[in-house]
């Protein structure tokens, strides 16, 4: 890590900043260190300092700032990223936006609603709930909508609401001159011009500084009804899956847990679920509707050996199934003491991803290492969850040499590095072979068009550009 504080420029540009923003300007260690690490397997990285705003303004006299001083600056929501995308590797100024957690506007007549970036998922989903509204996209953790626009986030609802993508309609953005610019409109469709706003969902803080999104919110399902059914294989489970998406059931989720994360999930949620490959399901719809759904997917999926197939409209009984999925990844780190995770997150079309699990759950069986499969594999997005003791370099190696496995598995049959947890640090070394050194360099010239000096989040998404 390279600290600014050397910079003979820092005190004047710190002194600034005490003098702008007060106690809401700190370098206390116990701060930087909090917002120094995500929930990558990275070792903690402090900024040099930490700046908690309040609003569109204060974002930009900060950035104005940085800009004016050539400090590097990153945007700092949750914490809960998994790639590294928020860890200061040429030190610099960490914008803590979890203060600005203000829903502007509902428009129940529109589906439509507009948020500041530090607004968590389940803080909008309780807001809007009584108005009969949702909000879809569903990570899993209780991220920031800013984080979730940065990353492009997806997860359990996606194979029938879409990713982040798809539900963003408008953004407000800081540049890194401190320019405040607003970029789409609250219009469900629009061929004026570039889609800028398409431009910065994804781009991890690299472009601008996401502060104000306006999101696409659908009405509460008439009725929901949850499933499990149990497979003797994950091959089984998978193409069954694929099966059920080439009928054209509207599933809203469906989700793959392998039986070393089914046997975690039990013992952390203190439940019995059998331990074997597991689906879990989710229909929307009217009550006629989702009941044929079900019945619609327990005859496939016993068509591909499946039993036990269990489905419930108890909004308890669905919780608890869902909190216990949403629970696997921190049922996993309980599987070793002292363990981190490194989560592979490669996408497939879905014709191949019976195939990809299959390599992988081979790669993963040759391995010392223990692991788990969890997958959103109604999109062709799966995870391998790798446990890995940060203390022993070896097991780093080894996870990383699964992970490029893995990856190259991926990119074989047309698919991608990452479906949704984004590119961050670790996801650099496959972008070349993923969009080719061309369509790189023209990422590289957006980057240096908009910011210049390389202050926003640098060292991130783009291979050689530090």
């Amino acid at each position: 890590m390279n600290s600014v504080i050397n910079n003979p420029l820092w005190p004047e540009f710190s002194a600034q900043l005490k003098a702008l923003f007060g106690d809401r300007f700190s370098t206390k260690q116990a701060v930087l260190e909090h917002h120094g690490q995500d929930e990558s397997p990275y070792p903690m990285l402090a900024p040099d300092g930490v700046v908690f705003v309040h609003s569109n303004e204060e974002v930009a006299t900060v950035l104005k700032l940085c800009h004016q001083y050539a400090i590097p600056v990153i945007a700092f929501g949750a914490g809960s990223s998994l790639e590294g995308h928020l860890l200061p590797i040429h030190g610099g100024i960490c914008v803590d936006l979890s203060g600005m957690n203000q829903i502007l506007e509902v428009s129940p007549n529109d589906f439509l609603v507009t948020v500041q970036a530090g607004v968590k998922r389940k803080q909008l989903n309780q807001e809007i709930k009584d108005l009969g509204l949702f909000f879809s996209v569903d990570p899993g953790a209780d991220a920031t909508l800013g984080g979730m626009c940065a990353t492009r986030a997806s997860g359990t609802n996606a194979v029938r609401y879409g990713t982040m993508r798809e539900n963003v309609l408008a953004l407000t953005v800081v540049m890194a001159s401190g320019q405040i610019i607003q970029v789409g409109s609250r219009a469900r469709k629009s061929s004026a011009g570039y889609d800028l706003a398409r431009l910065f969902v994804g781009s991890e803080g690299t472009l601008g500084i996401i502060t104000e999104i306006t999101l696409k919110v659908y009405p509460l399902p008439e009725a929901v009804s949850a499933a499990t059914c149990h497979f003797p294989s994950v091959h089984e489970a998978v193409t069954a899956v694929i099966a059920i998406i080439q009928y054209g059931i509207p599933i809203a989720r469906v989700e793959l847990v392998d039986e070393v994360a089914i046997a975690a999930i039990n013992r952390y949620d203190k439940l019995s679920l059998k331990e074997v490959p597991t689906l879990f399901f989710e229909f929307h719809g009217s009550p006629l509707g989702v009941k044929e759904q079900a019945e619609i997917a327990q005859q496939i999926c016993q068509e591909h050996q499946g039993d036990g197939f269990e489905w419930s409209s108890n909004p308890e009984d669905r919780s608890r199934l869902w909190q216990a999925r949403h629970n696997a990844y921190f049922a996993c780190l309980q599987m070793q003491a002292g363990c981190r995770i490194l989560n592979t997150d490669i996408c497939v079309p879905i014709s191949k991803l019976a195939q990809c699990i299959d390599t992988t759950r081979d790669f993963l069986k040759q391995s010392h290492l223990k692991s788990a499969i969890l997958g959103h594999v109604g999109d062709g997005n799966f995870h391998a969850l790798i446990l890995i003791d940060p203390h022993i370099p070896e097991d780093m190696r080894e996870a990383e040499r699964l992970n490029g496995l893995i990856v190259q598995e991926g990119l074989k049959a047309g698919g991608t590095c990452t479906g949704e947890h984004g590119v961050g640090m670790h996801k650099i070394q496959f972008m070349n072979q993923e969009h080719g050194e061309g369509a790189v360099e023209l990422m590289r010239m957006i980057k240096c068009a908009l910011d210049p000096k390389n202050i926003l989040n640098p060292g991130k998404i783009l291979p050689g550009h530090s």
